[in-house]
């Protein structure tokens, strides 16, 4: 923290992350309960502990920039801005869901917000973000392709073949790895000869570095500095932001292979009350502010699961509807 708040964004922009992050928090943490009551169904991989990587992240691309992530996507789609009752709904399956109750809660899609997608398969993002950089450059356009994924997909062929293809072809793509230590429950030393995620770069001769992921300032200044970089070269580069997902990596993963002891030290870790003291200790926020916005994202998640609740089931002919584009 060698640099105050107030000399790398204004006050608003400051409680916008801290807003953005707890209102992504509050989201998962319903996603958990509304889970656990059989209204969300299949596979459910939470984001709690990692919100100051979408919020930073997002905060340092432009608005055309396209943004793809994997299966744990739910908070990049609301900062991104997807409205959180549409999330929900797809979730729940609803007709009013971001992609009609089809898509559930790995394939949230939204081309209206250049958010292409979260991917299912491991590694899946990969050639789609080369490729759309690949159109971008095509047609002359000064966006770029941030591609999000965890460290259990950098020893998929995909990875490398993204890395390649994108400095060999000059492209304007953003990786962007979530190193939670975790593909699934194998801890990352235990399944790369290089841990240091950031490093593999080397062979594809792509610039890379090493941020901490718990600290969504920090986030936001490699991200937008990293971005401004792809843009003037129109060259990939990337970033390991080193974070933590304070549940398993699904719901249906009670992630005993985490010991105790290192879970209270990345939850004391937790970006958000961490970002919140240092909000209040250097007078951009008052404590009473902190607890308004708690208090806000709460009620804005409550409508999201009555909105959700409330929304329709697709009609059966629907099943018909979007299979190509």
């Amino acid at each position: 923290m060698d640099v105050t708040l107030r000399g790398v964004l204004p006050d608003r922009e400051l409680l916008r992350f801290y807003e953005q992050m707890v209102l992504c928090r509050e989201f998962e943490e319903a996603c958990a309960e509304q889970y656990a009551k059989g209204q969300i169904t299949g596979f459910l991989h939470l984001y709690s502990g990692q919100e100051a990587v979408a919020v930073g992240a997002t905060a340092g691309l432009h608005r055309d920039d396209y943004i793809l992530s994997a299966y744990r996507e739910h908070a990049q789609a609301i900062v991104r801005g997807a409205e959180p009752k549409r999330v929900m709904a797809e979730l729940f399956g609803r007709a009013t869901g971001v992609c009609k109750g089809k898509g559930g809660s790995m394939h949230l899609f939204d081309p209206t917000l250049n958010f292409m997608g979260g991917y299912a398969i491991v590694g899946g993002q990969f050639p789609v973000a080369v490729g759309l950089a690949f159109a971008a450059k095509y047609r002359g356009e000064t966006r770029l392709a941030a591609c999000f994924f965890g460290d259990g997909a950098v020893n998929q062929g995909n990875f490398h073949e993204g890395l390649n293809w994108s400095r060999l072809w000059e492209l304007p793509v953003l990786f962007v790895c979530e190193n939670n230590f975790y593909g699934i429950g194998t801890e990352v030393h235990r399944s790369s000869a290089v841990p240091d995620i950031h490093k593999r770069t080397c062979g594809y001769d792509i610039p890379s570095e090493k941020v901490d992921g718990m600290d969504v300032v920090a986030v936001y200044q490699a991200v937008k500095r990293a971005a401004d970089w792809v843009r003037e070269h129109g060259r990939p580069y990337l970033i390991e932001a080193v974070t933590y997902r304070f549940r398993g990596h699904s719901m249906a993963d009670p992630a005993k292979y985490r010991s105790p002891a290192e879970h209270e030290i990345w939850k004391a870790r937790d970006p958000i009350p961490n970002f919140g003291r240092r909000l209040v200790a250097e007078g951009v926020a008052s404590q009473g502010q902190l607890d308004g916005i708690g208090e806000k994202a709460r009620s804005l998640v409550a409508e999201a699961v009555t909105f959700a609740e409330e929304s329709p089931w697709p009609a059966d002919d629907e099943v018909y509807e979007d299979i190509y584009v």
